[in-house]
């Protein structure tokens, strides 16, 4: 499997380790930065590079993941999540990496490399990319609702209150 990584300085170190253990678990690392510690770097450009990689290779028929990490996860899964068709997971244990693939069918997990140990963060990747997406109907159809909005900004039949994002009218 193809597995994209980015992170920021908070992560850099942790990145080394991860791309020697992917490696030698027999997966195809692209490593989307940074390569060189700056602690004023911009996470950003880094995690969006990494999705939009998962994004590409998803759309070519590539078996794919990404594993954006930072000093919370926070930040990192939230630039992920800007690139349409991710579905960045914030993951803090072993339960949520094996739902967020399970019932939400994840392609990029999230970890804050300042809040786990080395050998904790391994842990939950490995389990995100070994657990399957169940295809339940259920999570299937949450899934290609998120898709909807993310496409046209609603999910029909649903309620989604599109008139909201709409400036209110001025009083004067």
């Amino acid at each position: 499997m193809r597995i994209h990584i980015a992170t920021d300085h908070a992560g850099l170190e942790f990145s080394r380790t991860l791309v020697d253990h992917l490696t030698n678990a027999g997966h195809e690392v692209v490593d989307h930065g940074p390569t060189e510690y700056d602690a004023l770097d911009d996470y950003p450009a880094f995690c969006i590079n990494a999705a939009l990689g998962v994004a590409r290779d998803q759309a070519a028929g590539v078996r794919t993941l990404g594993v954006v990490f930072g000093g919370s996860g926070n930040g990192e899964q939230i630039a992920a999540n800007k690139v349409e068709g991710i579905r960045a997971a914030l993951v803090w244990s072993m339960d949520t990496a094996i739902l967020a693939r399970q019932h939400n069918d994840a392609n990029v997990i999230s970890i804050g490399a300042r809040q786990h140990t080395v050998e904790e963060a391994i842990r939950y990747i490995d389990a995100f990319i070994a657990e399957p997406f169940s295809g339940d109907e259920r999570h299937v159809r949450r899934i290609a609702q998120l898709a909807e909005y993310e496409t046209t900004g609603d999910i029909v039949g649903k309620g989604v209150d599109v008139a909201a994002d709409a400036p209110a009218a001025s009083a004067e």
